[in-house]
């Protein structure tokens, strides 16, 4: 195992990021203590710079971090931390620290499927009337024929070659495979464990 290499004052930077939805929650530091408590307890550990002490992430919130792996990165001077989030990371209340935009949009990036995931699962606990979230999540056989039938337009605009459709199409299908997710409280994590055994 490559060495860590902690800084001049005895950190290293550590970035966690959620293990589902490989959305980044947060950045801190460890010391060597903090990274030996991460390593023996299965949940994160930091260095506070400005308390100047150990703390675990969610002792007092009870949004603790269960680790469910670390990689170090290829100069060893930082630590990714894979992690299954309880409530929220970010001690303002939002799911993530980087909510702050500098430059673009993430409109067309991934970072869109995590918070499609929030909304569905928000709408589980909060209904809303006149929700087609709702609707779907409250009747098991329509959700679940949506999945079929989106499967099926995405392969008809497939086959036809139809660029617009074939966006179209997989972004509704991508949409009620996620609420089917939800409905039926499937575990990704055991999805992922399985999509893996596949990975050759």
């Amino acid at each position: 195992m490559s060495e860590i290499k902690f800084d001049d004052k005895g950190l290293v930077p550590v970035i966690v990021q959620d293990a589902v939805s490989n959305e980044v929650l947060m950045m801190a530091y460890a010391n060597q203590e903090s990274y030996d408590l991460m390593l023996s307890t299965g949940f994160t550990h930091f260095w506070s710079r400005s308390r100047g002490q150990l703390w675990k992430k969610g002792e007092t919130s009870g949004h603790v971090q269960k680790i469910a792996s670390m990689h170090l990165d290829c100069d060893g001077d930082t630590i990714l931390v894979r992690v299954e989030q309880e409530g929220v990371a970010c001690h303002t209340g939002a799911p993530t620290c980087f909510n702050e935009p500098l430059y673009g949009s993430d409109a067309s990036t991934m970072a869109v499927l995590p918070d499609l995931a929030r909304v569905i699962h928000d709408r589980k606990l909060h209904p809303k009337e006149g929700s087609y979230t709702n609707q779907l999540l409250n009747n098991e056989d329509k959700r679940l024929k949506k999945v079929i039938e989106e499967a099926g337009e995405v392969a008809l605009a497939c086959k036809g070659h139809d660029k617009q459709g074939e966006i179209w199409e997989v972004a509704d299908l991508i949409y009620h495979l996620m609420v089917a997710i939800e409905g039926n409280e499937i575990d990704m994590r055991a999805v992922y464990a399985k999509l893996a055994e596949r990975r050759k």
